[in-house]
């Protein structure tokens, strides 16, 4: 079993926000973490997000949008939510260290030509990528939210 963090993060679709902030981490922190990613309602990976994210080296074509339910009963060092409706449906990930929320605006439903558009993916991809390096540059310490490995409240 190996030792470190786990972390998850939320979406509603798990095409593009949460599929981004996986393959950042993976990219930006190598092998420190156990990262993974899924959706509270699954629609398969946006290729528009794999498009950008190809353009700064990461590659998501292996990737596959997961339910959260595939994840049910495993513990997680931080649970991260990318979107509003997927933190209002997320569920309580007992022995979880952090809970975070970013939000980040949805690009799957930008509107406009696909060079219009993928502008938009990259706006997010570059969002996502300063969140990620922020997290990066803090401990992994409990939050004010989260439940600790024991179960009670800090």
């Amino acid at each position: 079993m190996s030792n470190e963090p786990r972390v998850l993060f939320l979406c509603t679709g798990n095409s593009a926000r949460s599929q981004m902030a996986e393959g950042w981490l993976r990219h930006l922190a190598g092998h420190r973490f156990q990262v993974f990613s899924a959706g509270t309602h699954p629609v398969g990976v946006n290729p528009f997000a794999v498009k950008v994210m190809n353009e700064v080296g990461i590659d998501l074509r292996g990737h596959r949008s997961k339910s959260v339910k595939e994840f049910e009963g495993e513990q997680f060092d931080a649970v991260i939510t990318v979107c509003d409706r997927a933190k209002e449906a997320c569920p309580i990930w007992p022995g979880t260290i952090r809970m975070l929320h970013w939000s980040f605006e949805d690009p799957a439903s930008a509107v406009g030509s696909d060079s219009e558009r993928e502008v938009v993916f990259r706006n997010i991809r570059d969002e996502i990528a300063i969140q990620i390096r922020s997290f990066l540059s803090e401990p992994l310490m409990p939050t004010e939210h989260s439940i600790t490995r024991g179960g009670e409240q800090p």
